[in-house]
């Protein structure tokens, strides 16, 4: 039996990263009704640098950080939520860093800074009684060892991390998520890393309409057409069934 489990990340309330992206969540419950999704969600996302001349990037910068507090019908969609089929997990504060990069929030953090960040991502999880498990998939999977500390000592207890090392350095966690207790690593990011079986299958999307792998209708039904494949021999499991040592 494989063990799959389908993440999607920066599910927020950005305009051109909705909660749309539920209704192929919906599709792909009505053909597998077991199925099961963890949403990363950012505290307070917030895009502020976009690729000089690209139009589509200038289009997702926000000019404040999106609370989630200041969205109470966005909160209440996802309270709202079978906890059957979904699970909510922490994505970042800002997910960025203002005025510097979107997606590296995590990625140079004193282990001081890391605590703090995950205290602010607690205490919005208070205020908005959005059911967030102690979940951490840091923004682009880049964190650095101190953060990676700094979860250890405050209450996250199952990190989702990239198991590939980028060459220029920006992604690597210099061997600290191998002394966390509890790490799923993704393998599965279509289309740049391809729909493929593994005894524990981490599939991650996007809620981004900007991304290439945002879970848009095409890359839906290749998924449909992917777990059809293997359907009799599939198991769907949130992040803590992917921590079992043995796949029945």
């Amino acid at each position: 039996m494989y063990l799959v489990n389908v993440s999607i990340d920066d599910v927020s309330p950005h305009a051109q990263s909705s909660t749309r992206v539920l209704d192929r969540c919906y599709e792909l419950i009505n053909a597998f009704p077991s199925i099961k999704f963890t949403l990363f969600i950012p505290s307070a996302y917030w895009r502020t640098v976009h690729s000089n001349g690209n139009f589509a990037q200038k289009l997702t910068v926000t000019k404040e950080p999106l609370l989630l507090n200041d969205f109470p019908d966005f909160c209440d969609e996802i309270i709202k939520l079978n906890p059957e089929n979904f699970e909510i997990g922490f994505h970042g504060y800002f997910h960025g860093i203002p005025n510097k990069s979107n997606n590296d929030e995590f990625r140079h953090l004193s282990y001081d800074d890391a605590t703090a960040i995950i205290g602010a991502m607690h205490e919005m999880a208070e205020v908005t009684k959005i059911p967030f498990k102690n979940i951490l998939r840091p923004p682009a999977w880049r964190m650095s060892p101190d953060s990676i500390k700094a979860c250890a000592d405050n209450g996250i207890e199952i990190l989702a991390l990239s198991p590939d090392k980028y060459s220029d350095g920006s992604l690597d966690y210099k061997g600290e998520d191998k002394k966390f207790k509890n790490v799923v690593y993704y393998n599965c990011c279509p289309p740049s890393k391809e729909l493929k079986f593994y005894d524990k299958t981490e599939i991650v999307y996007h809620a981004c309409e900007w991304d290439s792998n945002f879970l848009n209708e095409t890359l839906k039904d290749d998924l449909v057409d992917f777990l059809n494949s293997e359907k009799e021999n599939i198991n769907f499991a949130f992040m803590k069934e992917m921590l079992d040592e043995k796949v029945n």
